[in-house]
């Protein structure tokens, strides 16, 4: 049975314990089929139901799914396993153009604002204790003016640790294990990895470098989502951005589904110079994040909400009762940053326009298709992905697979501009077109 590992319990809990062990040390891989209900019961000397009962709280979990008659089997990213399945290992002297991190050079020096909110907490000590409001007065003013002028609509602000942390509480507040979510196909790999771990069943949306496209939208939600995931802009991998007739078509398709949960990503605002166009308020409830990690600092942990009434009292309700607030002075060093302009959000849009549509210009004069609208990610389709990202590696440039941002969507790989120079834009162009199109000759076609 299933190799060498053996499922073994009494009791539901015990058997789910023994699989999801068995998937963090990888005796058990990503796809892998289990045993049929009925076998592994009379393997085990158990009642059938309670194997069901196991494998519902492994669903639940995020480490398998289940298809009927089709049986249960290991997700190809299970919630549970600590090993991280799709990684690219980069050796000493190959560049990384995988990690999806900001330039560093383009991220603000933090002492200043670090000091400048704990002279603030010397002098009122009694905001930083128990019991105070969860949001520091001026942060919430500066966000919801900054709301205001992208067009947000009008809502209650609230203060979370990044934007994952705001999208699983806005899905926790609404929705219930068994729930399909539409994301973004390709889309965001943690998301993809959160939504399963939620209990929720991801359902890919095709989307386009204006955005999600109405009819995968659609498609999405005729498959039962009830609740959609959209980047507004910088989207994570393709580089997609929301235009206005993309967001008054995605309106429009939201509005016969007023009950449907309507989340925005806005993670590129700073380092995007695109303007945003939001989707909300086309149903009843909705949430529209915010991070400050690429523009400000990934360390800093610190997301704004906006939305509806219901959801931000259900949201900032349940935080209360866990962690209770993002730490004050992380707010106040924002406020800091924020009103002290650390940050030329021109500029650092332009750094990372320059070198994205300079390697965008390359590729397509070696006949390469790819995706880069707006932040500092450019995505290739490619025919074969693990074979593009081995003759990548041992060209010396390490890339992200595709594999970690798709559900149904075709193979690609991603590349990180964001620390590329002048010097590497035409090496880079040409290790892709070679990765892409072994034993050809890389030849410009301009």
């Amino acid at each position: 049975m299933l190799g060498e590992y053996r499922i073994v319990g009494r009791r539901a809990s015990e058997i789910a314990g023994s699989v999801e062990r068995a998937v963090g040390t990888g005796e058990l891989e990503p796809g892998q089929l289990l045993p049929p209900l009925r076998e592994l019961a009379t393997e085990l000397g158990v009642n059938a139901n309670t194997v069901a009962a196991a494998y519902r709280l492994l669903r639940d979990r995020g480490v398998i799914e289940t298809a009927g008659r089709r049986g249960s089997r290991v997700r190809p990213r299970p919630a549970s396993s600590a090993r991280d399945l799709i990684r690219v290992h980069v050796p000493e002297g190959v560049r990384d153009v995988a990690d999806g991190n900001p330039d560093s050079a383009l991220l603000p020096p933090l002492g200043d604002a670090l000091a400048a909110a704990v002279r603030q907490q010397e002098r009122d000590p009694g905001r930083y204790l128990y019991g105070q409001e969860p949001v520091d007065e001026e942060l919430g003013r500066l966000a919801r003016t900054a709301f205001d002028e992208g067009g947000v609509p009008d809502g209650p602000v609230g203060v979370l640790s990044g934007s994952l942390d705001a999208v699983e509480r806005v899905l926790g507040a609404h929705l219930k294990p068994g729930d399909a979510v539409a994301i973004e196909d390709p889309g965001w790999g943690a998301l993809l990895d959160l939504v399963p771990a939620l209990g929720l069943r991801p359902e890919p949306m095709a989307l386009d470098e204006e955005g999600p496209r109405p009819e995968g939208l659609e498609r999405a939600l005729a498959a039962g989502a009830r609740a959609v995931v959209i980047t507004c802009r910088a989207q994570n991998p393709t580089g997609a951005a929301v235009t206005a007739a993309r967001a008054r078509a995605l309106r429009e398709v939201l509005s016969a589904h007023p009950e449907v949960l309507l989340i925005e990503d806005d993670h590129g605002h700073g380092m995007v110079d695109l303007p945003l166009h939001p989707v909300a308020p086309a149903t009843r409830h909705w949430a529209f994040v915010r991070s400050v990690a690429k523009a400000y600092g990934p360390d800093l942990r610190l997301a704004l909400l906006t939305g509806d009434p219901v959801t931000l009292d259900r949201v900032r309700g349940r935080q209360r009762l866990g962690p209770g607030w993002v730490s004050r002075l992380l707010q106040r060093a924002v406020v800091d940053l924020w009103t002290s302009g650390a940050v030329d959000p021109a500029q650092v849009a332009s750094s990372y326009r320059e070198r994205r549509e300079a390697l965008l210009w390359a590729l397509r004069a070696r006949g390469v298709a790819a995706q880069g609208r707006s932040g500092f990610v450019v995505w290739v389709p490619v025919p074969d992905e693990t074979g593009a990202v081995a003759r990548l590696l041992h060209a010396g440039w390490a890339v992200a697979p595709g594999a970690r941002f798709r559900m149904a969507s075709e193979p690609g790989v991603r590349l990180t501009v964001s620390r590329l120079t002048q010097g590497d834009i035409e090496p880079l162009a040409d290790a892709v077109a070679a990765a892409i199109r072994p034993g050809s000759a890389v030849r410009s076609v301009y």
